[in-house]
């Protein structure tokens, strides 16, 4: 079983990610990729979280071949970054038996038929579950945060469209997309992990 949750920023996708390895007995995998491309590239995890989360390749053209992407005007260590994403989640997708947290992991393991979810909320329920994890001493305002939202999203969502056929938060290119607008997302657990087991038997 593969599972492979995509979400918007804030929205609790991690949350709902962790949440659901614990209860079907996956390997969890999310920021743990960075750590793992750094290493495959030796390039500083800042950077190879930029050039992922935040659209740090927005400003160059891409082609993409079938099988690998070949990144034909970018720096060397966009494209080394790009390289490694896909064979690092392509391994792990051979394995199994994992969830996987963003990275476009939904359009890189098409092959793999994994299960897709999307993770989405409303800015308010956003911003509350922020701050609520926000380190001592962090302040924004509400609009700074929703500004930061859309940044983050953006860089999202450009990666997933470069590699996939549905545009990112796009209904058809998922199993199941969840609102998590004031909901308690521990108690939805549950359910979740049964729907997803009685829908990949």
């Amino acid at each position: 079983m593969i599972i492979t949750v995509s979400r918007q920023f804030g929205s609790g996708g991690r949350e709902v990610g962790k949440r659901l390895a614990d209860a079907l007995g996956l390997t969890y995998y999310d920021k743990e990729l960075v750590t793992e491309i750094s290493n495959h590239t030796d390039l500083n995890e800042s950077y190879v979280s930029s050039v992922l989360e935040s659209g740090g390749f927005r400003n160059y053209a891409f082609t993409f071949g079938r099988t690998m992407p070949f990144v034909s005007t970018t720096p060397a260590p966009v494209t080394d970054v790009l390289v490694a994403q896909q064979k690092i989640i392509k391994a792990i997708g051979e394995k199994g038996n994992c969830v996987i947290v963003g990275r476009s992991a939904d359009v890189i393991l098409k092959d793999f038929k994994p299960f897709r979810l999307f993770i989405y909320a409303d800015n308010d329920s956003k911003i509350a579950r922020c701050r609520a994890r926000a380190p001592e001493g962090e302040h924004y305002t509400d609009k700074q945060m929703i500004r930061r939202f859309k940044e983050i999203d953006s860089g999202r969502r450009k990666l997933h469209d470069l590699l996939g056929v549905h545009p990112w938060g796009d209904k058809a290119g998922y199993d199941l997309m969840i609102n998590t607008t004031n909901v308690n997302i521990k108690a939805i657990i549950p359910a979740l992990a049964e729907y997803i087991k009685n829908s990949t038997k």
